[in-house]
């Protein structure tokens, strides 16, 4: 078999692309493996360059074939899909276009991070959204913001007022019982964030020191 210098490696759950070309641009290698096969695979490889579609799971395949020997270079999606339309599968050609950095375990922990922040704000919002919407049934109104949300709660709470009585005990308690959650859930947030985020900051990132 011809020697294999650049392979593009379509990675999923359970069955994996590959296609591998030699110095020439020829395809020499066209086969599925098993997600358990893949490193048993590259182990029996001469060094070459591998190109991975930089999606879920490709910082983790980006590692552990880098320690085999391979380089490795991470392309985005946006650039893969123009590759595909004129059937071109030399990913060395990629390398000009774009290269993902691999992110280290520790960056793909602070990623994570952001990434649960970003999704808990847009529940927190949702949550906001659905209270307004509801009490605005009633004829309830108030300011935007977190505030005007918390002095909804306090209307709830306040059996004094005669419109709160017209609220049925279970949305009173539903709402409140969603308000606890979000402010138990965000002060674990909070915490995770400032002991995950203090060691990043102390280490710049590659991109950082190249000013990226």
């Amino acid at each position: 078999m011809q020697t294999v210098t650049t392979i593009s490696l379509d990675i999923a759950k359970s069955v994996f692309q590959v296609h591998g070309v030699d110095a020439g641009g020829q395809a020499v290698i066209r086969r599925q493996l098993k997600r358990r096969s893949v490193l048993a695979f590259f182990q029996k490889l001469s060094r070459c360059l591998v190109g991975i579609e930089a999606c879920a799971s490709s910082h983790h395949w980006s590692r552990e074939l880098q320690a085999l020997g391979p380089t490795v270079r991470l392309m985005p999606p946006a650039y893969v899909k123009p590759y595909v339309k004129r059937q071109k599968n030399d990913m060395a050609d990629a390398e000009a276009i774009c290269e993902v950095p691999t992110k280290t375990p520790e960056q793909q922990s602070c990623l994570m991070l952001h990434r649960t922040r970003h999704l808990f704000i847009r529940r927190q919002t949702a949550v906001i959204n659905a209270i307004r919407a509801h009490f605005a049934e009633f004829g309830i109104v108030a300011p935007v913001g977190r505030k005007g949300v918390t002095e909804l709660l306090h209307i709830v709470a306040d059996t004094s007022r005669s419109y709160a009585a017209a609220l049925s005990e279970r949305i009173a308690l539903l709402t409140l019982g969603t308000a606890a959650s979000d402010a138990m859930l965000w002060r674990a947030f909070v915490s995770t964030t400032k002991r995950t985020l203090k060691p990043a900051r102390a280490k710049p990132s590659e991109s950082d020191q190249r000013g990226i």
